[in-house]
């Protein structure tokens, strides 16, 4: 007995399309069989089948993304330089 098979339509960008069809071609596969095993491995697993996750950084890191955002929102004020003389000797004084 067939199995029923149902379309699916879907949007991408050009360039990630081209860039998958690529690859999935290098395995032997068309773009269709790649969705089609990942939406089987997906049934299998019972979720997607990689792990998905914010990225998370360690205390110094986000501190240092603290930093750059208040710096760059004007909250902390930076000193500029004229040479990089100048600079390497306000960092000696430190």
């Amino acid at each position: 007995m067939a199995t029923k098979t149902a379309a699916l339509n879907m949007r991408i960008e050009s360039k990630k399309k081209a860039e998958a069809e690529a690859l999935y071609n290098a395995l032997g596969l068309t773009l269709p069989q790649a969705v089609n095993m990942f939406i089987s491995q997906s049934l299998v697993v019972g979720g997607i089948p990689f792990d998905v996750r914010l990225p998370g950084y360690n205390r110094e890191t986000e501190e240092a993304f603290q930093e750059a955002r208040d710096i760059a929102s004007g909250k902390i004020k930076t000193r500029s330089y004229s040479s990089t003389e100048e600079l390497f000797n306000d960092l000696d004084r430190e």
